[in-house]
């Protein structure tokens, strides 16, 4: 499962980090609440992990901001203020669960756990279709037809995010940023090679969508007639 982290204490974020890479989920960090809103309304996290006291945009309006764009993925906020108003105000703006600094790694995974439970029956009912295409997002498997091929997990992630977008462009900054994190040495190269294996895949499934280059800019879905 996928992690997004949005804290500016950076070695708070990195600490929560390797607990729960130890834990085996990926995670990726942000440090200020702008960028952590542009990432987490990308649908490719099973659960964020929220600051209340973030720069450029707190907490709580990023939440509210994900909220009302329809995005129901579980938010754990966290936050050194401990009064009733201030946990009352997260959870009305959406918040699944609101933990208190400082906190016991034991008890924030605990936490984890609770709130990415549901996440494997949700996500199987929510695979993607696009032209011909079919995404079953429960087991990384892409179909067309009668043919279907397993993708990896980086693969699975590239070609969700690019069919939730349909036909928006994404920047291949965008696609460093969404799949391999803010602090990733992740270059344009390795946007390309993940392209080129996608389009490889496509060819063998016969599919009549392709994966567009959009020269200076970056890539969108598209089907041929």
């Amino acid at each position: 499962m996928r992690v997004l982290i949005v804290e500016d204490e950076v070695r708070l974020a990195e600490t929560l980090r390797d607990l729960l890479e130890l834990e085996r989920y990926t995670a990726d960090i942000c440090h200020d609440g702008e960028s952590g809103l542009d990432n987490a309304l990308s649908d490719i996290y099973d659960l964020v992990i929220l600051d209340v006291m973030l720069p450029k945009k707190d907490g709580f309006s990023v939440l509210r901001a994900l909220r009302q764009a329809g995005k129901t993925v579980p938010v754990l906020m966290l936050s050194a203020r401990s009064e009733l108003a201030d946990r009352v105000e997260g959870l009305d703006c959406g918040a699944d669960y609101y933990l208190t600094k400082p906190f016991e790694p034991k008890e924030l995974l605990a936490c984890v756990r609770m709130l990415t439970r549901r996440q494997p029956e949700q996500r199987a009912s929510q695979n993607l279709e696009y032209g011909d295409l079919r995404l079953e997002t429960d087991i990384f498997q892409l179909s067309c037809g009668e043919r279907s091929v397993r993708l990896s997990r980086k693969e699975f992630d590239m070609l969700e995010l690019l069919m939730r977008s349909r036909e928006m462009v994404l920047t291949k900054e965008n696609l460093i940023l969404k799949l391999w994190g803010y602090e990733s040495d992740a270059e344009d190269n390795n946007v390309e090679v993940y392209i080129s294996f996608l389009r490889k895949k496509l060819d063998y499934l016969h599919s009549k969508v392709k994966i567009r280059t959009i020269r200076m800019v970056g890539y969108r879905l598209e089907q041929e007639t």
